[in-house]
């Protein structure tokens, strides 16, 4: 269903421009075409959609979303992509213009996406404002510091210390963007050392509950010293990983296992939910998996969605080609513009739940909400391909 074509962009929370440039990087590690794999454009804008309906409260829609039927969710999706997607845009233009241009560049993304997600909290709070009056829905926002503390607030939002609900992973993605060449530069030195040290500090959060504080209490919600470690396995597998570990992902027993932990997943999940289920769980494996914190990346987190990640790259091989059909197609596109969309979806989602609390919450009015914000979404993005085609020489797939 899926087609890899060389032009088209794909890039997550990254610099779309440098990946049409630098597929050069995939041919030396493991991608013989250097032709980079739709699939991952498609995933993300399935994605994006999935989150939207996620961030509407009490959508009952959310039954269709990973959240669940399992440990992980679609955060750990974004994350991993951006790792890969980062690796192979800069890594391949390091080779071809040197480290200072591709700092520059890789900073100037960090940049981009800060100062969007600067934008969306003045939009979030203007429309919160604008609907609410600066009373109605503060809390369920956590907007409410804008009007009642402006001035720290603007200052701590600044520092990347605070951020409104459905909006706290752009902080995490702006400092790993920011942090990047760093990773990069580590990465050119020893990719296995880049893992070990990623895993290590991953670890210190494990064991040692490190963090980074949040405004005006806490941590942040995805802490950066945790979900770095998804970021660098994804660059890791971008860079080097797809050539060593070739033999071990195509082990049918691999699959075997990632598949009954995928089952085993699945039923705990179901068992959040069905309380008859608790029962088929053995209080053991209970207490040891518990508690599962999302914002530390638990690992029980990171296995499945490695786990999720592995299996679906067997059942869907990059070399199976077929034709692009329409839904395909809109998934695609809202992939390719994911900072733009998401921050669309966030503004979405809270027009979602303010038709749910003044207008009609059925299951109906969940539908409706849902089919038409993806709807939103995807006119978005097609303007942003159609705008992209304009401003930029050069081919595009759509």
């Amino acid at each position: 269903m899926l087609v890899r074509h060389p032009e088209t962009r794909s890039i997550l929370f990254a610099d779309d421009q440098e990946l049409a440039k630098t597929d050069s990087v995939a041919a030396g590690n493991g991608n013989s075409n250097g032709r980079r794999d739709l699939r991952v454009d498609a995933c993300r804008g399935l994605a994006l959609w999935f989150i939207f309906i996620d961030h509407v409260p009490d959508n009952s829609l959310a039954w269709l979303t990973l959240r669940n039927y399992g440990f992980s969710d679609t955060s750990e999706v974004f994350v991993f992509i951006s790792g890969y997607t980062c690796m192979l845009a800069y890594g391949g233009a390091l080779r071809d213009q040197g480290w200072a241009t591709t700092v520059v560049r890789a900073l100037r993304r960090a940049w981009e996406i800060y100062a969007a997600f600067l934008v969306l909290l003045l939009a979030y709070a203007a429309l919160v404002w604008v609907i609410g009056g600066g009373t109605r829905f503060v809390d369920e926002t956590n907007t409410g510091f804008f009007f009642r503390e402006p001035g720290p607030t603007l200052v701590h939002v600044a520092l990347l210390q605070f951020a409104p609900v459905n909006t706290d992973i752009l902080l995490t993605f702006a400092i790993l963007h920011f942090c990047f060449p760093v990773i990069l530069w580590l990465m050119m030195t020893s990719a296995t050392l880049t893992l070990v040290l990623s895993f290590l500090l991953y670890m210190m959060v494990q064991l040692f509950s490190w963090q980074v504080p949040a405004w005006p209490s806490g941590e942040l919600y995805f802490n950066p010293f945790a979900w770095q470690f998804l970021f660098v396995i994804g660059a890791w597998y971008s860079y080097a990983g797809t050539t060593r570990l070739r033999r071990l992902l195509d082990s049918p027993m691999l699959l075997v296992v990632a598949i009954g932990y995928l089952v085993f997943s699945l039923l705990m999940a179901l068992s959040w939910e069905f309380k008859s289920l608790e029962s088929l769980i053995p209080s053991g494996i209970s207490g040891l998996i518990y508690p599962i914190y999302k914002s530390h990346l638990a690992p029980v987190r990171l296995l499945h969605f490695l786990a999720l990640a592995f299996v679906v790259s067997r059942l869907a091989p990059p070399q199976w080609k077929g034709p692009i059909r329409p839904l395909t197609t809109a998934m695609i596109r809202c992939g390719e513009s994911s900072l733009s969309i998401y921050c669309v979806g966030v503004l979405l989602a809270f027009l979602g739940q303010v038709v749910l609390t003044d207008v009609a919450s059925g299951f109906a009015m969940q539908i409706l909400i849902s089919v038409a914000g993806i709807a939103i979404m995807i006119m978005v993005a097609t303007l942003l391909t159609w705008e992209s085609q304009l401003d930029r020489r050069g081919p595009r797939l759509f």
